[in-house]
């Protein structure tokens, strides 16, 4: 098992987050990427964020 990884640069926004946040587990990696993603972006946690975030979950460690 490969450690996953998801980078805020990847999702534009005008706050220009360059966050990159990874985890050993897809499960972990997507909690906390759904708790940046309502703190500091202010997002809604759904299952419409959730299915966005897990689509953007590589494979590695962020460049």
């Amino acid at each position: 098992m490969g450690r996953k990884f998801i980078d805020c640069r990847q999702f534009p926004s005008e706050m220009n987050c360059t966050i990159a946040i990874s985890a050993d587990t897809e499960a972990e990696l997507l909690d906390a990427a759904v708790q940046h993603a309502v703190a500091v972006h202010r997002h809604q946690d759904t299952p419409e964020l959730r299915d966005q975030i897990k689509s953007a979950i590589k494979e590695g460690t962020p460049p």
